[in-house]
């Protein structure tokens, strides 16, 4: 079973691609670092509930419809 970084990642990914999105725009939008993106959708990074806040904002949506 995925661990929730996991999870919590793969949702943001899938959200960004339908939106179509670059890991590039959400960084700018969420004032985060691409790289840093990039580390949260593959589950390599413990997010913060702040992070997590500001890239549900970027992507327009709400913190429960981020959430796996």
């Amino acid at each position: 079973m995925a661990d929730i970084r996991s999870k919590l990642g793969s949702r943001i990914k899938k959200i960004r691609h339908k939106k179509r999105m670059s890991q590039e725009t959400l960084a700018f939008e969420s004032n985060l670092h691409r790289t840093y993106i990039s580390d949260v959708e593959r589950g390599a990074r413990n997010i913060s509930i702040i992070n997590i806040e500001k890239i549900a904002k970027a992507l327009n949506i709400t913190l429960k419809q981020l959430m796996p």
